[in-house]
This record gives C-alpha cells, sequence and structure tokens, in this order.
C-alpha cells in the first residue's frame, strides 16, 4: 500500500478520480460512477471550469451586466443524503459532489507544481515526531480495496501503537472534534498551504492552489465557508491539510509550553495524547482547543477522558466487551440477541458491525430457520438504531425473508418495517438499502429518495447542472449512474461479497465456539 503522498501528480489524479475515491460510503453495487467521472475529466481536462459556465444569450465579454450564473448561485449543487446516526434526531450528511466540480478540484490539486506544493506542506505538518497522524488516504496495492487498506490502517497502528505506548506513559487522554467536517471554516485551506500570512496577503480566487480550493468547496456549499463535503477520499484529504496544519501548531505551542514528555496519535479528528503527567495531557488539551477555535471546529467534551490504565483503553470498549461476551455455545436466536446487546451498549460501533458480519456469515448456508419473524423483528430493532449496520443487516434480512415460503407474508413483514423506518427522520441510506432488498422482487417499488427514483427513471437529476454550458450539461444528465447488467445478474439474496468491507473485516477473530453438532441442528431447534 502507498499513502496518497507517495505517488506522484499524474498518479494522484489517476488516484482520485477512481469511483471508489469519488465516494467512500456504502452504496449498492448497481450505482457506478466510474465512466461519468471519467467521461468529464477528458472534456475538461488543462481548461479552467469557468470555461463551461453557462452564457446567458445576451452574454459579451464587454457587458458585464449580463452576467453567467455560477454554481454558487444554487442551494443544490451536490447531491445530499442525510444518513440517521442514532435511530433519533443526530444524523451525518453524505454528499456526492457534482461530478464537474470534483474533478476540476481533483484537477487544479493534482497540477504538478500544486501537487508538489501540498506534498510538501504535509512533509512540514509530520515534522515533529511526537505528533504522528495516521489517517493519511493510502491506496491499496493488491486485491484489497482502497477502503479495506484504510481500515487495515487503523486497527494496525492506532491500537497497535497505542499499547505499545503503556511501556513510556502512564495516562492517556481520549478525545476528538465535533462535528468536523461540517465545522471547518474553508478560508483555513489556503492558510494551511501557505501559511497564514502568505493568504492573507492574497486573496484572489484563483491566487493559489489554497484559494482554488476554498472557491471550489463553496462553490458547492451556496457560497458558504463553514464545511466541507463528506464522503469521498479527496474530502478526507483535504480536511487532513486543516488537521496537519493544527498539528504544527499544536507543536509550535506545546514547545512553547516547554511540555517534553508526551505523543500524539491523531486518526483524522480523534486524538490519543500520552503523558506521565495527566496536568500536561490536560493542558496540551486546552491548547488543542484554542488552536481548533481558530479553525472554527471544537472538541466532543462529552467524548474527552483521562485515564490511567492505557493498555485497557487503547481498545475500544465495544471490542472488550464483545471478546468477553463470547463465551460458549448459542443458538441461533441467542447469537442474534448477545448482538442486540452489544447495539444497546455501544451503538453505532465497529464490534457491532463485525458482529453482524459473522451471523451472517454463521445463517447464509442455512436452508431453514425456524422463528423468523422473531429474528427479523430482533435485527430490524438492531438497525432501527445503528445506521452503520444498514448493509449488512439488509444481507442478513434478505436472507431471512428468502426463508418465508408465504408470500403475502413476507409483504407484510416488509411494509411493517419500512413504517417503522418512517418514523426516524432522514432515512435516505436505509431506503436506499430497503430498495436493494426488494429490487429482484418488486422493481417498480417507490422509494422517496432522488437516487432510489434515479433507479427506475434515469430522467431523475441528481445533481443541479443549470450553471453550466449545453454539453457539458447534456452529459451530466445522460450519463448512467445505474448499471442495469448488474440489477440483472445480483440474486434476490444479499450475497456478503456486495456488504463487507472484506472478508478479514468479520472473521479475524474466532467465531462463537458451537459444538461441531449444534452448528447444523440450531437452524432447526425450537428456540424458547
Amino acid at each position: 500500500m502507498k499513502q496518497i503522498l507517495e505517488l506522484n501528480h499524474t498518479e494522484a489524479r489517476q488516484y482520485l478520480l477512481k469511483a471508489e475515491s469519488y465516494f467512500n460510503f456504502d452504496l449498492p453495487q448497481y450505482f457506478v460512477f466510474q465512466k461519468l467521472i471519467a467521461d468529464v475529466s477528458t472534456v475538461i481536462v488543462g481548461k479552467p471550469i469557468e470555461d463551461f459556465y453557462l452564457n446567458p444569450p445576451n452574454y459579451t465579454k464587454t457587458k458585464p451586466e449580463a452576467k453567467h450564473p455560477f454554481p454558487s448561485d444554487f442551494d443544490d449543487i451536490n447531491y445530499k443524503l442525510l444518513n440517521n446516526k442514532d435511530g433519533k434526531f443526530a444524523w451525518r450528511p453524505f454528499q456526492l459532489i457534482h461530478p464537474v466540480l470534483y474533478v476540476s478540484l481533483v484537477h487544479n490539486i493534482t497540477e504538478e507544481i500544486n501537487w508538489n506544493l501540498i506534498v510538501a506542506r504535509f512533509g512540514q505538518f509530520a515534522a515533529n515526531q511526537k505528533i504522528k497522524c495516521y489517517s493519511i488516504p493510502l491506496e491499496s496495492d493488491g486485491t484489497q480495496s482502497d477502503k479495506a487498506t484504510t481500515v487495515t490502517q487503523w486497527w494496525q497502528t492506532i491500537e497497535q501503537q497505542s499499547i505499545e505506548l503503556a511501556l513510556e506513559y502512564e495516562y492517556v487522554l481520549h478525545t476528538d472534534i465535533s462535528d468536523c467536517y461540517g465545522s471547518i471554516y474553508t478560508h483555513s485551506i489556503p492558510w494551511a498551504i501557505h501559511t497564514k500570512p502568505v493568504a492573507k496577503t492574497n486573496r484572489n480566487p484563483n491566487g493559489n492552489i489554497g484559494n482554488i480550493i476554498d472557491k471550489h468547496l463553496r462553490d458547492m456549499a451556496f457560497g458558504q465557508t463553514n464545511g466541507i463535503p463528506q464522503g469521498s477520499v479527496l474530502m478526507d484529504f483535504i480536511a487532513e491539510m486543516v488537521l496537519g496544519y493544527a498539528d504544527i501548531e499544536l507543536s509550535i505551542r506545546i514547545q512553547q509550553a516547554n511540555i517534553q514528555d508526551y505523543h500524539i496519535i491523531r486518526y483524522r479528528d480523534d486524538y490519543r495524547i500520552f503523558s506521565n503527567n495527566p496536568q500536561d495531557a490536560e493542558l496540551i488539551t486546552k491548547i488543542l482547543t484554542e488552536i481548533l477555535i481558530e479553525l472554527g471546529m471544537r472538541l466532543n467534551a462529552q467524548k474527552t477522558l483521562v485515564s490511567n490504565n492505557v493498555i485497557r483503553d487503547s481498545i475500544k470498549p465495544d471490542k472488550i466487551y464483545w471478546i468477553a461476551q463470547k463465551n460458549g455455545s448459542k443458538s441461533i436466536q441467542e447469537h442474534l440477541f448477545l448482538i442486540h446487546s452489544l447495539s444497546e451498549k455501544f451503538p453505532n460501533s465497529g464490534s457491532l458491525s463485525k458482529a453482524l458480519g459473522k451471523f451472517h456469515n454463521r445463517i447464509k448456508g442455512l436452508p431453514k430457520l425456524n422463528n423468523i419473524q422473531v429474528l427479523i423483528s430482533i435485527l430490524v430493532d438492531i438497525m432501527y438504531k445503528n445506521p452503520r449496520t444498514y448493509p449488512i443487516a439488509s444481507a442478513i434480512l434478505s436472507k431471512l425473508l428468502s426463508l418465508l415460503n408465504d408470500g403475502a407474508k413476507r409483504d407484510a413483514i416488509l411494509q411493517s418495517i419500512m413504517t417503522k423506518f418512517e418514523k426516524i427522520p432522514n432515512t435516505g441510506h436505509i431506503k436506499i438499502w430497503l430498495q436493494r432488498l426488494t429490487i429482484k422482487i418488486d422493481r417498480p417499488k417507490v422509494y422517496e429518495e432522488a437516487l432510489c427514483k434515479k433507479v427506475n427513471d434515469q430522467t431523475i437529476q441528481i445533481w443541479n447542472s443549470d450553471w453550466l454550458n449545453n454539453g457539458l450539461k447534456t452529459l451530466i444528465e445522460n450519463s448512467p449512474i445505474i448499471n442495469e447488467q448488474i440489477i440483472q445478474d445480483i440474486d434476490i439474496i444479499i450475497n456478503s461479497t456486495e456488504v463487507q468491507l472484506f472478508k478479514s473485516e468479520y472473521d479475524d477473530e474466532p467465531e462463537l465456539e458451537l459444538e461441531p453438532e449444534l452448528e447444523y441442528e440450531s437452524a432447526y431447534e425450537s428456540e424458547e
């Protein structure tokens, strides 16, 4: 694997123009964006984005009053998919960035002079060996996806290095940034790349790469300067520019405070501050708070804690709990109840997704199950409060529904599930996965989400392109992003390859210890 910073400008462009980099949240595999991204890139390469703005009929360069529209004039440039975070009133907005703005931004960042400047600046971000960042985007060099490689990096570095640091440090302070992406001040990006004094003296929107990034981001957000879109490798990388700048500022101010004995591990907006003096850790946190406020961000007070047990608190509590609970033979229903307990104690956790993946592996080959409606009820309750589980839970649900011989009963259950989820605000993401669940059973079924409607009506537009000239606008509007052949080829039952990030995500730990005869018989036993 390679960090994006190890790539030259040409390789970086190829990496960021991959569909896997364009969006990195979970969608059914029949949503495809690679050809559209490639076609847009071919059309606009080497040209400023302004060349593709729509000129009004009376526009000439000598008539400035006849202005063409700008993307920042519209509030629906990107496609926004609201994903409920907790089954209540918290949500995370994912965005599919308008392809033209996305490609234009990638082209600008990966121009050779700009790319070399950015790489050099990241070298400065990493100068202090006591502050380590492990969230720079990675490109896989094998069969594993880039996203899976990045997750593996998290497991192998953050957790393991934290445990190793217990040899040197007595205390660890955990904290993270509240609503990091939604809080980033776009004007801070030029500060990060060029330094604040330089950025302040050059505010021309096209004067340097920092200003160009800033302008593109504001064009995506109705001209707003607070927040960047979430849901792509490109935006993860841009967030690292600002957070790397915060690392530099933190290093300088820690030195000014004469704190010597510390080590900081950062994974995007998550910080682990190690020290042999809890007062030093708290002072570093205070300094970090002041720096982040200047950048429009703040720490999450509810997730800030100091511990003197570095080993225990280097491992996420949901993982410790789950390891402790896997203690003997479990029937199918007992197994799912155990996962439900995990979901109650540690909602939306990584261990929960893994546990459901193991449960899916356990049942996917079984020809029969008892009390299917009970299992569905438990599973849907897990989904209801844990949106992170939508893809893998949908796969389990598709298996359970497939074992119902009564079509009317199956339809009634599906309707009950949809009615239940209608009670939650901002459920676009689950609707997309419910559509995958029913697409081979009832293709025309209507879901009130534009991306769902797009599956059955290619004329539905998910990006506003009214600011583009007719040629590029037509390309955007007519390029298919639904692969009909994939829809024809997929099964009614959602295959694990459609939802699992990689096999080891769910198979890196031993299964529940089942006595040999119980694994098959438990599918048929009476679960009282």
